[in-house]
C-alpha cells in the first residue's frame, strides 16, 4: 500500500481548516512536470539490501500502472562537511550523458554496482541523485537546522552520502544534487505560514490534494540554499533545482491561490529572483547551479501560470533542463497527432525553439534536455525511442541530456558503448522503426507548437 509517512493526519488537519479543495481536474500541463511528475510516493526504506530491492522493482511497476503516483524518496545519516570547493573535487564532462538515481537506488550497493556498470561500459558519466525530492524528506542525514525543526530527516535512504561520493570520484562519474523546491507536504504541513494560502482561509490544496511552497517567501530560499551549499562542501559540483515553478492548476483553482510577501512581483520575476540568489549563494561553494523546466517551456511565449518564462530565467542559470517527454505532450503538438509515437520530431522540434530563443538572450545558458526512458502509452519504449530522442537532440545541436526513469533502471542497449556501436542502432522516426542513418528520410520540420495550454 502506497503511503506518505507521517503525512495524512496532517493533511487531513490542512483540509479540514481549508474551505474545501476544487473539484476540477489538474490542467493537462500537469503532464508537463517533468522528472517531477514521476515521483512515487513509497513505504519507508527496509533494513536489508534485499527489502531494498524489492522497493525498487516496485517503484517501476507502480509507476507503469499509474504515471501520476508522486514519489518519496527518503533521506539517511551523514559524514561531516568537507572545506574544499565541489568543484576541486570533480570535472564536468566536456558533454553530460546522465542518468536519474532516486535516493533509493544511491542508498543500495548493489543498485549503484549496477548503474556504476552501466556508465562503465557506456557514454554514461554523470548521475543525477535526488538530495530532497516531492515527498519533503531530506536524503541524508543533514546539518541543516530548518530541515530538523519541520522534521524532514526522519526518513534516512541514504546512509553514507560521503562515501558514495567518494565512489563516483573513483569511478570518474560527475554527480548532480536534485533538490526539490515548492512541492513539499513536510515545510508546508510544519510551516504553513510558508505555503501557499487560501483565499477562504487556511492552506490552498489543489484538487489532488497536494500542498505547495510559496516561491515568494525568503525562508523557503534559504533553506533550499542551505541544503545546497552543505551537499556542495560535501563534494556536489551541481545543484540542480527541481519545482522551482509555482502550482500548475486549472484557472479557477489558481484564483484562489494566495502568495502573501508577494509584493508586487510577477511569478516570473519571482522565478528569476531565486535562482539569481541561489547561483551568486552557491558561487562561495563553487557550485553550478541549473534548472528543470517544463517541456512546454522551450516554445510557450507566456509562463502557463507558473513563472517560467524562457527568456527570464536562461541567464540566471548555468543550464537550463526542459522536461521534453514525447509522452507528456498533447495531441496536435508540433503538427503531430500522437506525440509519444515521434520522439525524434518532438525532441528535436523542443529543443530548435530553446535554442532560437535562447540565441536572443546575452549569456543565455546551455540547454540540457531530459529524455523519457520509460513508458508511459503507446508504443511502449525500448531501444529505438530513446535512441531516437538522444540522436534528436544531437542533430538539434545539443550533445548533452539526461534519461528519466523514476525506478532508476535503464535501457542500456540505447546508449553508446565506450568502444562504439557494432551495429547502426534503430531509432524511432515517423513512427517508424529505421537505421539512425536513414532519419533525414522521415523527418517533417515544418510544424509548430502552439504556445498556450488551451484547445489541448
Amino acid at each position: 500500500m502506497l503511503r506518505a509517512p507521517g503525512l495524512i493526519f496532517a493533511i487531513l488537519i490542512l483540509l479540514a481548516c481549508n474551505a474545501g479543495p476544487s473539484t476540477s481536474e489538474f490542467s493537462e500541463s500537469q503532464a508537463q512536470s517533468g522528472p517531477e511528475s514521476s515521483d512515487l510516493v513509497t513505504s519507508p526504506i527496509s533494513s536489508t539490501e534485499e527489502e531494498v530491492e524489492n522497493r525498487l522493482a516496485n517503484i517501476g511497476e507502480e509507476f507503469s500502472a499509474n504515471p501520476e503516483l508522486q514519489s518519496a524518496v527518503l533521506s539517511g545519516p551523514e559524514d561531516h562537511l568537507s572545506d574544499e570547493k565541489s568543484g576541486e573535487r570533480f570535472t564536468r564532462p566536456p558533454a553530460v550523458k546522465g542518468l536519474y538515481v532516486n535516493a533509493w537506488a544511491a542508498g543500495s550497493r548493489t543498485r549503484m554496482d549496477a548503474l556504476v556498470d552501466i556508465a562503465q561500459r557506456t557514454e554514461v558519466n554523470a548521475f543525477v541523485i535526488d538530495i530532497k525530492d516531492a515527498s519533503g524528506y531530506v536524503s541524508h542525514s543533514t546539518e541543516v537546522e530548518f530541515a530538523h525543526e519541520v522534521s524532514a530527516t526522519e526518513e534516512i535512504r541514504i546512509r553514507d552520502l560521503s562515501g558514495l561520493l567518494m565512489r563516483l570520484e573513483q569511478e570518474q562519474i560527475y554527480p548532480i544534487a536534485r533538490i526539490v523546491i515548492v512541492k513539499d507536504p513536510i515545510v508546508a504541513v510544519s510551516r504553513p505560514d510558508l505555503a501557499v494560502q487560501d483565499s477562504a482561509g487556511g492552506v490552498w490544496i489543489d484538487s489532488k490534494g497536494i500542498v505547495w511552497l510559496n516561491p515568494y517567501k525568503r525562508e523557503v530560499w534559504d533553506y533550499h540554499v542551505d541544503l545546497a551549499r552543505e551537499v556542495a562542501q560535501m563534494g556536489f559540483p551541481e545543484i540542480q533545482w527541481d519545482y522551482v515553478r509555482f502550482p500548475d492548476a486549472p484557472e479557477q483553482e489558481r484564483e484562489r491561490a494566495v502568495y502573501p510577501g508577494a509584493d508586487g512581483l510577477s511569478k516570473t520575476e519571482a522565478i528569476r529572483n531565486f535562482l539569481s540568489y541561489s547561483r551568486v549563494a552557491l558561487a562561495s561553494v563553487g557550485a553550478r547551479v541549473t534548472a528543470d523546466v517544463f517541456g512546454l517551456t522551450t516554445s510557450a511565449s507566456r509562463d502557463v501560470g507558473i513563472g517560467q518564462l524562457w527568456e527570464s530565467f536562461i541567464d540566471v542559470v548555468d543550464a537550463a533542463l526542459p522536461m521534453v517527454y514525447p509522452s507528456h505532450y498533447w495531441s496536435g503538438s508540433f503538427g503531430i497527432d500522437t506525440p509519444n509515437a515521434y520522439p525524434y520530431e518532438i525532441v528535436n522540434s523542443a529543443l530548435g525553439d530553446a535554442l532560437r530563443r535562447s540565441a536572443q538572450v546575452d549569456g543565455a545558458a546551455s540547454t540540457i534536455p531530459w529524455l523519457q526512458d520509460f513508458t508511459l502509452g503507446d508504443p511502449p519504449y525500448g531501444s529505438p525511442e530513446v535512441r531516437a530522442q538522444i540522436q534528436a537532440a544531437h542533430d538539434a545541436g545539443i550533445n548533452e541530456w539526461v534519461l528519466w526513469n523514476p525506478g532508476s533502471r535503464y535501457t542500456e542497449s540505447a546508449l553508446e558503448p565506450t568502444g562504439g556501436f557494432r551495429e547502426e542502432p534503430l531509432v524511432r522516426v515517423g513512427n517508424t522503426l529505421i537505421p539512425v542513418s536513414r532519419r533525414w528520410e522521415l523527418i517533417d520540420t515544418t510544424t509548430v507548437l502552439p504556445d498556450t495550454l488551451d484547445g489541448r
